[in-house]
């Protein structure tokens, strides 16, 4: 029993930690939303967009974590990153170097 709790606990300290970061993008963007998403044995991968266009990722242990860390930080959640979520998306110079790069064999 006391190896449930310890797992417990262990897994709130991540979803309060991960919240944390996630309500600190939040600030530093003029607000934020996500998209959680499976990334396989490792976790799962927490997509966010800031009302500035501004963007970032964190990795979650399991879905469940990252889906318990979105809610606790208040976030809009979508269930896909498809075309009118994507597009607020603002990208900068080093993005369009880096595209550009992997195109041309970079």
């Amino acid at each position: 029993m006391a190896d449930t709790q310890q797992v417990d606990q262990k897994a709130e300290r991540k979803v309060a930690r991960l919240a944390k970061q996630i309500g600190t993008f939040a600030k530093a963007h003029g607000g934020a939303e996500g998209q959680v998403a499976h990334i396989g044995e490792r976790g799962a991968r927490i997509v966010l967009v800031g009302e500035d266009g501004g963007w970032g990722d964190l990795v979650a242990p399991s879905t469940e974590i990252a889906q318990q860390a979105v809610e606790k930080a208040g976030i809009t959640v979508h269930e896909s990153f498809d075309g009118e979520f994507a597009a607020k998306v603002r990208t900068g110079p080093y993005e369009w170097k880096r595209m550009a790069g992997i195109q041309i064999g970079g």
